[in-house]
């Protein structure tokens, strides 16, 4: 494997994504339910994830307002199943307000909040970060999660932080851009092929990875041609 296109390449004739539940993969990409998912869903998998969504939307509280000026308990009790409820309740209200305060509309923080600004918010790293600018707000960025780490290192690739995975993923997009676009059929953005480049890691792992054993021999043979 000589870039992260090869490895693109091989996901993609396997048949990756699978799941066709949004044209970004993350479900309900560019809206707030993927800032609320994007904090829960730490610590946590996807499955929970979606129940505690569904008991919010329920209740009416999908929205900054209505999440903002909710109870915090009644935030613990509805997100309960994705765990870790009382702290990830918290965090969630006080971004909610954050960006009301400092934003005024989820519109406007599509449009302009920044990776610092995110960082700076409590209960946010780099992953959670790039994941609401990925899929909330439709940014450029390529989501690294330890998915893509343990994946990488399986198959002979090292590396010492989050940016120089996150860099080293995006340079061969960009390498590459023209030829996968001719390999797709269809003219594609760099910010589509980053969200559907990271879910097709993270349905692979999924798949082959089970504990600390990572399986890449299948894919492998798909890099190699």
């Amino acid at each position: 494997m000589q870039s992260s296109y090869d490895l693109l390449c091989a996901l993609q004739n396997m048949g990756y994504p699978k799941t066709n539940r949004d044209p970004l993969w993350w479900p309900k990409s560019c809206t707030f339910e993927v800032i609320i998912g994007a904090i829960l869903t730490q610590q946590t998998k996807w499955e929970k994830v979606e129940a505690s969504l569904a008991n919010l939307k329920e209740a009416g509280l999908m929205s900054l307002e209505a999440l903002s000026k909710a109870e915090s308990g009644q935030i613990s009790t509805l997100i309960k199943p994705s765990g870790f409820y009382n702290t990830k309740a918290q965090r969630l209200q006080q971004l909610c307000q954050n960006i009301l305060h400092d934003f005024h509309t989820f519109e406007k923080f599509q449009n302009e909040v920044s990776r610092e600004w995110l960082l700076e918010q409590k209960g946010i790293g780099m992953e959670s970060a790039d994941s609401i600018l990925c899929y909330g707000c439709g940014r450029e960025v390529f989501v690294v999660d330890s998915y893509t780490a343990r994946l990488l290192n399986a198959l002979g690739y090292s590396f010492e932080n989050y940016m120089q995975i996150q860099a080293w993923m995006q340079e061969g997009i960009e390498a590459n851009f023209d030829k996968i676009t001719q390999m797709f059929g269809k003219a594609l953005t760099r910010h589509t092929l980053y969200a559907r480049f990271h879910g097709m890691i993270v349905e692979f792992a999924k798949e082959h990875i089970r504990g600390q054993n990572v399986n890449t021999e299948i894919l492998k043979k798909y890099i190699e041609g």
